[in-house]
């Protein structure tokens, strides 16, 4: 292990900038905005994880949302910091449930009751128009789907937008973030 060395910042230490800095604005391009699965590893989570286990790691590692995967990796669905909450798991107990045998798969979303954006009309969309999508549906996120080949291509995330276009992006959930899922604006 190589030991590393603290030094301090001396007043003529500067920010550095990328050499092209881009310029966004609500007409730029979505895909400036998308976390492309193409090119980032999604965040998983397997789906006979126990719910406070999961809770506790999405809290360490400062993650809000999670894909779900089965025992042969396959996507099932999604769960959010938002469902694992302590009165969630709380109501699961008063119904008779033991909290230790609490999982995953009893509190995320069903892959088969999301709907999703479609890649190809987000290729030449505007992130206003995401935006819209997001504030209509009352969702931090929405998904993307490659329709053609059937695959989840990636994910708009409110708060990403938000801090990439330093503007506050006002989110009036609906409900619990899955379960309305809008695909049209």
């Amino acid at each position: 292990m190589k030991k590393l060395h603290l030094y301090p910042t001396l007043d003529i230490d500067e920010l550095e900038y990328p050499k092209e800095r881009v310029s966004l604005s609500l007409t730029s391009s979505a895909l400036e905005f998308f976390t492309d699965f193409h090119d980032i590893t999604p965040l998983i989570i397997p789906d006979s994880m126990t719910a406070v286990e999961a809770l506790k790691l999405m809290r360490q590692t400062h993650v809000r949302m999670k894909f779900v995967v089965d025992n042969l990796g396959q996507f099932v669905g999604v769960v959010s910091a938002d469902d694992l909450v302590e009165s969630k798991i709380v109501m699961k107990v008063a119904e008779g449930y033991a909290r230790e045998a609490l999982q995953v798969r009893d509190f995320m979303t069903h892959k088969k009751t999301m709907k999703a954006l479609d890649f190809e009309e987000i290729v030449s969309a505007q992130i206003s128009d995401v935006i819209a999508v997001l504030k209509q549906s009352g969702q931090q996120h929405c998904l993307v789907v490659d329709q053609r080949n059937h695959r989840v291509r990636g994910i708009f995330s409110a708060s990403d937008i938000s801090r990439k276009l330093h503007l506050p992006i006002d989110i009036q959930e609906k409900s619990s973030f899955y379960k309305v899922f809008s695909a049209t604006a």
